[in-house]
C-alpha cells in the first residue's frame, strides 16, 4: 500500500527548530565556557588566598621568634590554626628545613615530614602546586621563612580541591537556572515572531512559497492588462510591463518607490490613482492611449495601499469611431436610396404623363448633382479610407442640412501616406473633427439660417470654394499631403470658439451638448501625438472653429512615388475629376458603385 505523502513543515515551522536549535545550542556552549572560566577564575582565586596567607605568616615576627625558641610547636600551632579559621583555608603547614612539620590541622602529624616539594623554596623562591597530601588533593604554596637572610622553615598554605570544586558547583547550579530562563525566554520569544511568519506566510513552506514567487513574476509580466500597486504612501509597490507600457513609462526607468504624482501623468488620471474609493471602468486618457481604470483600495483595519488594474482601449475607441462611421453611412445611404425611389417615381410619372423630355432632363440633373461631389473627392483623395470617410460623412452632413466641402488645393496621391501612418488614426482625426464641424454648423443654422436646407431636389450639394454664402450651414475639409507632412484641416460656419477656451476643447469630459461627451477632440489630439504631429485651432474665413492638424512624413527614398502630381500634367485632372459626362464610366462610379 502507498503512503500518503506528507507535506513538508512550514517555513516558519522549520525556522522555530532552527532557532531552537541554535539558542539552545548558543546557551549551552555559554554554559560551557561559563564553567570551565568559572572552575578557572575559583582555582586562582584559591591560589591567590593561599599564597597570600603564606607570605603573611613567613614575615610574621612572632614566628621567627617562636622558631628560636626549643619547642616551635607550642607557640606556632594555635597561631596557624587562628589564621586558617579566619582565612577559610584547609590548612597553614610551618616546617624547619629538613621538612619536619611544627604545625598540622591534625595535631597527630605534627612532627612528621611534610608531604610535598620544598626544593624551589629552599633556594628562596615562593610557587604554588597541586599535591596530594594528608588532606588530599590540594592547591598549594610554599614560601621560605628568612631571619637575617637566612632561611629558617618553611611555610605551606593550602586549599583542598574538593572545597573548590564545590565552591564550582555552587556556581554552576546558579549558571544552570540562567541558562534556563534564557533559553526558556528565547523559545517563548522565537515562538511569537514564528506564530506572525506563519501568518503572513499562511503555513506554507520554502518550496510552495519558492513556487508561488516563480508564478507570480511570470504571471506579472505575461498579463496583458497592466497592474499597479501602491502602498499606503501612495508610493508604487509594483508595476508590470503592461502597465509601463500603458502609463507611458520608459522600460529601463525606475518606478517602484516613487509617488503617482511624480509620474506626470494627466491630473484626471492622477485623481483616480489617489482617490480613497473604488473606481469602476473608468475611462481617462494618456499622452497616447485611451485607458480604462479601475480601482480598489487594499484595506485590514487600515489603509494599506490600493490595487490598480489598467486596460488598453484605444483600439476598441477607434474602432468604436469607424463603426460609427459606417453605421451613419449605411443610415445615409438608405434615407439616398428612399430618396432615389422617390425620383424614380417623379421620372415614371413623367413619362406615363407623355412628358418625356422633362423626366429625362430631371434624372440628368439628378444624376449631375449626386456624381459631382464623388467624382471631386475621388479624384482629389486617392487613399480609400479618407476618401469614404468623406463621402460617408458628406452624406451625414446633408442628412442634417450641412453641406460638406473639399477645399480645392486639396491633394493626396494614392500611396503618399506611409504605411507606418494607421488608418485608424487617420479615421479618429478626420472623422472627429468632421463630427464636431457638422454639429457646429448644423447649431449654427438652427439659430437662425435658412439651416442648409437644398433646393428639394435631395440631391448633395454642389462643391465650390470655401466659404459659402451667408446663413449656409457648411463644412470646408481640406487633405493635403507633400513630402514633408499630411495636412488636415476643418473649418465650419458656426458660432466658433473663444479663445480663453482654446486649451480647454482638447481636454477630455469639455463639451457644450451636456456631460457624457467631449471625447472626440481628446482623441484627435491624442492622435496627433502618437503620430509625432501637432493640432492647432483657430478661426476660420466664415467665423467658425477652424482645426488644423499637421502630421509629419518620413522622408520617401530614391525611386519611389512623390507625394503629389507626380507623373501628370500640372493643371490637369484625374480620370475621375469632376465634369465627367453622364452615362460615362469613371473611377469615382466605381467607387460609388
Amino acid at each position: 500500500m502507498r503512503l500518503p505523502r506528507t507535506r513538508p513543515r512550514s517555513l516558519a515551522g522549520q525556522l522555530f527548530a532552527m532557532q531552537v536549535v541554535l539558542i539552545a545550542a548558543v546557551v549551552a556552549g555559554c554554559a560551557v565556557f561559563a564553567y570551565v572560566s568559572g572552575s578557572a577564575q575559583a582555582e586562582e582565586t584559591a591560589a591567590r588566598q593561599v599564597r597570600v596567607a603564606a607570605l603573611a605568616v613567613a614575615d610574621s615576627p612572632s614566628v621567627r621568634e617562636a622558631i628560636r625558641t626549643p619547642d616551635p610547636s607550642a607557640v606556632l600551632q594555635p597561631y596557624a590554626e587562628r589564621v586558617r579559621e579566619d582565612t577559610g583555608i584547609a590548612f597553614v603547614t610551618i616546617m624547619d628545613t629538613g621538612r619536619v612539620r611544627w604545625t598540622h590541622p591534625d595535631e597527630e602529624q605534627i612532627g612528621d615530614t611534610f608531604l610535598g616539594n620544598t626544593a624551589k623554596a629552599l633556594r628562596g623562591q615562593t610557587f604554588t602546586e597541586t599535591y596530594t597530601g594528608t588532606l588530599g588533593p590540594s592547591i598549594r604554596v610554599v614560601t621560605p621563612i628568612r631571619d637575617d637572610g637566612r632561611i629558617v622553615g618553611l611555610v605551606s598554605a593550602g586549599i583542598t580541591v574538593d572545597r573548590v570544586s564545590s565552591q564550582v558547583r555552587d556556581q554552576l547550579g546558579a549558571l544552570a537556572l540562567a541558562a534556563g530562563g534564557a533559553l526558556a525566554l528565547g523559545g517563548i520569544g522565537t515562538y511569537v515572531i514564528n506564530a506572525r511568519l506563519r501568518r503572513h506566510t499562511h503555513g506554507m513552506n520554502a518550496a510552495e512559497l519558492s513556487r508561488l514567487h516563480d508564478y507570480h513574476q511570470a504571471t506579472l509580466h505575461a498579463v496583458r492588462e497592466g497592474l499597479l500597486m501602491l502602498d499606503g504612501r501612495r508610493r508604487i509597490a509594483l508595476i508590470n510591463d503592461a502597465g509601463r507600457e500603458l502609463l507611458g513609462l520608459e522600460p529601463d526607468a525606475e518606478a517602484v518607490g516613487r509617488t503617482v504624482d511624480e509620474l506626470a501623468l494627466p491630473a484626471p488620471l492622477t485623481g483616480a490613482l489617489l482617490a480613497s474609493e473604488a473606481r469602476v471602468d473608468e475611462l481617462h486618457l494618456t499622452a497616447e492611449r485611451v485607458v480604462v481604470v479601475n480601482t480598489r483600495p487594499v484595506v485590514g483595519g487600515e489603509r494599506r495601499g490600493t490595487v490598480v488594474t489598467l486596460r488598453d482601449h484605444t483600439e476598441l475607441q477607434a474602432l468604436s469611431g469607424e463603426l460609427d462611421s459606417e453605421r451613419g453611412f449605411t443610415q445615409a445611404l438608405r434615407s439616398q436610396a428612399h430618396e432615389a425611389a422617390n425620383r424614380l417615381h417623379t421620372v415614371v410619372s413623367l413619362i406615363e404623363l407623355g412628358r418625356v423630355e422633362e423626366a429625362v432632363d430631371f434624372a440628368t440633373a439628378e444624376l449631375e448633382l449626386a456624381q459631382v461631389l464623388t467624382d471631386r473627392v475621388v479624384g482629389a483623395v486617392e487613399e480609400p479610407v479618407l476618401a469614404a470617410l468623406l463621402l460617408g460623412k458628406a452624406a451625414q452632413g446633408h442628412e442634417r442640412g450641412v453641406e460638406l466641402v473639399l477645399a480645392e488645393d486639396s491633394l493626396i496621391d494614392d500611396g503618399a501616406l506611409p504605411p507606418s501612418l494607421a488608418q485608424r488614426d487617420l479615421v479618429t482625426i478626420l472623422g472627429n473633427l468632421i463630427d464636431n464641424a457638422v454639429e457646429a454648423a448644423s447649431d449654427g443654422a438652427d439659430d437662425g439660417s435658412d439651416g442648409g436646407s437644398d433646393d428639394g431636389s435631395g440631391a448633395v450639394p454642389s462643391p465650390r470654394a470655401a466659404g459659402g454664402p451667408a446663413g449656409r450651414a457648411q463644412v470646408t475639409v481640406t487633405a493635403l499631403a507633400d513630402e514633408r507632412e499630411l495636412l488636415l484641416r476643418v473649418a465650419d460656419t458656426g458660432a466658433g470658439i473663444g479663445p480663453e477656451e482654446a486649451d480647454e476643447v482638447f481636454r477630455r469630459g469639455w463639451s457644450t451638448h451636456g456631460t457624457g461627451r467631449g471625447l472626440g477632440l481628446a482623441l484627435v489630439r491624442q492622435a496627433a501625438h502618437r503620430n509625432g504631429g501637432t493640432v492647432e485651432l483657430d478661426r476660420g474665413p466664415d467665423g467658425g472653429a477652424r482645426f488644423t492638424v499637421r502630421l509629419p512624413l518620413p522622408a520617401r527614398t530614391p525611386g519611389s512615388r512623390p507625394a503629389s502630381g507626380a507623373g501628370s500634367t500640372p493643371g490637369t485632372t484625374s480620370p475621375s475629376a469632376p465634369g465627367t459626362p453622364p452615362g460615362t464610366t469613371s473611377a469615382s462610379e466605381e467607387v460609388t458603385a
